[in-house]
């Protein structure tokens, strides 16, 4: 299970050439979009964005709840088999039902989706945040401001991530899981952001038109965000990119451990956990979601991967 995006080092090959007023040196839209890998995983991610804000409609639509159980789709006799091949799947159940207790798998995966969406994008959102302000102002500042803040992503990257998540989500109450899975995933996650921007922050300090805006009487504020963090703006696009599958499956790993999403909210990873003792019985209660949340993951990474071949010069023509 991926806790944190390991690809993030990548990045740090398809930084930009430094230019006043930061214009990234990379192809168009129009060439990424004819990308075929690109295209797709753009178009599957955009099917899942779809399906999470629509998700009410969709669910109304297919006729069933997430939370509705359906007795007349399972056998009570065999401690409730759904009825029916591949799990019950059906007009009146599109993807079959759950084992046990006949919830809609359909309308569990279009809200799973919305659950992990929310959780994975809003935690790239703040770890973003955290990544590029910290990383900037230790490598622009140096001195004492790099010290404190770089003792603190190392203090941070030392820990095993997953098992302190584990005993920090352990140790805190059930309500609103949502809001600290984000923040525990961010605070783990910002140091490995923050380390590519103070690198690449630093080496921008000495370059001639930042020393040409100091020059001329430019403030720190103005030399950091109208000199550098434009600058930066390929590489940041490119690092959000490649998190965002790994916060992906850190909620779905979480969840899957039982200290992630608190049943009986949707949730891929949760149902992953759920289908373990009813995989060989009925395999497409284990194949539905994993298979969800595998091409969301591939999308997001043939994404990122190739944004940072169409941001670097040197990259794919």
């Amino acid at each position: 299970m991926t806790v944190l995006p390991t690809e993030l080092e990548v990045v740090e090959k398809s930084a930009p050439p430094a230019t006043a007023g930061g214009a990234p040196g990379g192809r168009s839209l129009r060439a990424l979009v004819r990308d075929p890998g690109a295209a797709l995983a753009g178009g599957y991610i955009l099917l899942i964005v779809l399906m999470a804000l629509f998700a009410p409609l969709i669910v109304r639509l297919s006729g069933w709840g997430p939370y509705e159980f359906d007795q007349q789709a399972i056998d009570p006799d065999l401690a409730g088999v759904p009825l029916g091949g591949w799990g019950g799947a059906g007009a009146d159940h599109w993807f079959g039902v759950e084992p046990g207790s006949g919830r809609d798998i359909f309308a569990r995966i279009v809200y799973g989706a919305r659950v992990s969406m929310l959780i994975a994008l809003s935690a790239t959102a703040l770890t973003t945040l955290l990544g590029v302000v910290l990383g900037m102002l230790a490598g622009y500042f140096g001195g004492r401001v790099d010290w404190v803040i770089s003792r603190v992503m190392d203090f941070l990257m030392a820990f095993p991530a997953l098992i302190f998540m584990i005993a920090i989500l352990s140790a805190l109450p059930a309500g609103n899981r949502s809001v600290m899975l984000v923040v525990v995933i961010s605070l783990f996650g910002w140091p490995y952001l923050a380390r590519v921007v103070r690198g690449q922050t630093m080496s921008l300090a000495q370059r001639e038109f930042v020393e040409a805006a100091r020059a001329s009487g430019a403030g720190s504020a103005t030399i950091v965000f109208r000199e550098i963090l434009p600058n930066l703006r390929s590489t940041i696009i490119v690092l959000t990119t490649l998190a965002v599958p790994g916060y992906i499956g850190t909620e779905a790993g979480l969840s899957f451990l039982g200290v992630g999403v608190v049943p009986p909210t949707p949730s891929w990873g949760q149902m992953i956990a759920s289908s373990v003792n009813w995989y060989s019985v009925v395999p497409s209660y284990f194949a539905i979601p994993g298979a969800f949340l595998f091409l969301l993951v591939l999308s997001f990474t043939v994404l990122g991967d190739r944004l940072r071949a169409f941001l670097d010069p040197g990259g794919l023509r």
